[in-house]
């Protein structure tokens, strides 16, 4: 049935449930229950305080930065509080929602009457009673809190006692929901689905079930940090004798506190926790002033937000909080760097450019009859002369496997104590990084590994080659001088002659000893600086491919995790 504007001084009841129970209409004055269905909205929602916008920016930020790190189903929690953060500051600041939970038979809608002061909640011995929100207001300006709720406006109401000039509670807006032990899964549905979007709870337990696993397990363990904006009320006191009830509450806080609820006694922040009759009325009024004081804070909306980004970080903190330290020390980097250079060769491409260097040395400032000797031994041998082809390569020339395991190696090493997904990450990007390392170390120990045909020499190779040359002049001049006097061109004198062939013969294999002492330094460092060039090469190679990859891994690590340090701290 259309619902049908109100004239002023003519309000209509259009809840049949409701008109079905007033049995005299007279009963209800025309000003005491006003519908809500046409009330204007205007987004009049404050900014939160500066700690609580600095955790939602860093969430946000936590959000955007683990995206395509993480799975989404992960982020899925920190996704609806930031969408629910959004929505609620955008609506009312001056309101506050606290919805009346229970299970079937607490006095839940009894509790939900008395506060109104009028019957509009059914209340009876059918279960379940109350099979939809139904929504009180005590001041305008709720409509778009109540649309957010889902809501029908034929279910949102006006207190009777004190009407709009009840000062103490302007700005409450209570909702009575279904039993959240209802048999109907709709009802549950309904329950979970208000709960995860009221500013406060007022849970109403009985003397039979406050113990109720259900409750417990479900509900108030599962938002124990939602405990500054939850209020526990145990109904029903006027059916106990004697000191029964004390006792009963004594169990309850004892449950509560088992369930992780911090109880805010003593001044300290935490649920509320009383007892009340809500039929013979005993404590409901401290009730009231308990939730007069609670809306008038006005930091309900906030502080349950702010609860509700303790329980998304509490859940992502095992994707974002290490075991260890983790990262990639000097160690790390310098063991890696030697895998690479022990791949591609570089200690023995630095000992065949010393070895070079010798060589090179031996043929220019070697004696000459030495280096003809070598010459006949290499002609003597078949094939000598001719150029050798090169010995089979067993394995390939920068040791494939090697470098696979250098990189898992380091991989291993940076993800060491990072939580799983990070951790994968990290592997996922040296994995990535090393695809055509080998190839790349295969060209460089090509284009640096091969030791230069004519290595520099050092200065003293002019002098070395001079004094070689004389003593090598030193013996053909004395054996022509014996030659001349055994010929009998020459005037016979033995021993100046034997004596410039013995210095040549002594003097050369001398002067070559001491060019090889002389090479042995400049040979070393020779190989030393071809050795270093590749191993500088292969470091950067792998710096470029490997290294750089992982270390931006771990920078966005560190970058979320000082998101989740902001995010996990009030």
């Amino acid at each position: 049935m259309p619902e049908e504007a109100a004239r002023p001084g003519d309000v209509r009841w259009d809840d049949g449930l409701i008109a079905r129970r007033a049995n005299d209409p007279s009963a209800f004055a025309d000003d005491d229950v006003s519908l809500l269905a046409d009330e204007p909205h205007s987004p009049v929602g404050g900014a939160y305080a500066a700690p609580l916008r600095a955790r939602l920016g860093a969430l946000r930020e936590l959000v955007g930065l683990s995206r395509t790190r993480l799975d989404g189903r992960a982020l899925d929690e920190a996704d609806r509080v930031l969408g629910e953060a959004a929505a609620r500051q955008r609506l009312s600041s001056q309101h506050t929602v606290v919805a009346i939970a229970g299970a079937t038979g607490s006095g839940k809608s009894t509790l939900f009457n008395a506060l109104a002061g009028v019957p509009i909640s059914e209340t009876g011995l059918r279960r379940p009673t109350t099979s939809a929100p139904i929504s009180l207001s005590w001041s305008d300006g709720a409509a778009g809190l109540l649309d957010r709720l889902a809501i029908p406006s034929r279910l949102r109401r006006r207190p009777l006692a004190g009407g709009s000039g009840d000062e103490a509670l302007q700005g409450l807006v209570l909702v009575d929901l279904p039993d959240h032990d209802s048999a109907l899964t709709v009802h549950r549905e309904q329950v979970d689905r208000v709960l995860a979007l009221v500013d406060a709870v007022v849970w109403v337990v009985d003397p039979e079930k406050y113990a109720d696993a259900a409750l417990h397990e479900r509900y108030l363990r599962p938002l124990s940090g939602h405990a500054e904006v939850t209020f526990v009320v145990l109904n029903q006191i006027d059916r106990l004798p004697g000191d029964a009830a004390d006792q009963v509450l004594d169990d309850l806080r004892r449950l509560l506190d088992e369930d992780g609820i911090a109880l805010g006694e003593h001044g300290e922040p935490g649920a509320t926790v009383l007892a009340l009759s809500a039929l013979t009325g005993e404590g409901v009024g401290e009730l009231r002033d308990l939730l007069g004081r609670f809306v008038q804070d006005h930091t309900a909306a906030a502080r349950r937000i702010s609860a509700d980004v303790d329980a998304a970080a509490k859940r992502l903190r095992s994707l974002y909080v290490a075991d260890g330290h983790p990262g990639l020390g000097e160690r790390a980097r310098d063991d890696f760097t030697a895998r690479l250079a022990g791949a591609v060769g570089a200690k023995a491409v630095g000992e065949e450019a010393e070895r070079q260097w010798r060589r090179n040395a031996g043929r220019a400032c070697g004696t000459p009859w030495l280096r003809l000797w070598r010459w006949y031994e290499r002609v003597r041998t078949p094939g000598g002369g001719l150029p050798q082809p090169p010995e089979p390569v067993e394995e390939e020339l920068t040791a494939r496997q090697r470098v696979e395991q250098a990189v898992r190696t380091v991989a291993d090493e940076a993800a060491h104590g990072l939580p799983v997904p990070w951790a994968q990450a990290v592997r996922e990007a040296a994995v990535r990084g090393a695809e055509g390392l080998p190839e790349a170390l295969d060209e460089l120990a090509v284009t640096l590994g091969t030791p230069s045909p004519r290595p520099p020499r050092p200065t003293w190779w002019p002098a070395a080659v001079l004094a070689q040359a004389a003593m090598t002049l030193l013996q053909i001049y004395g054996g022509l001088w014996l030659l001349g006097q055994i010929i009998g061109v020459l005037e016979p004198m033995l021993v100046p002659p034997v004596l410039l062939m013995l210095g040549g013969i002594v003097g050369g294999p001398l002067v070559e000893w001491a060019c090889a002492a002389a090479a042995k330094g400049p040979a070393r460092r020779y190989g030393q600086d071809a050795e270093r060039r590749l191993k500088e090469a292969a470091a950067a190679c792998g710096r470029a491919k490997v290294l750089d990859p992982i270390a931006a891994e771990l920078l966005r690590y560190r970058e979320v995790r000082e998101q989740y340090v902001t995010v996990s701290r009030r």
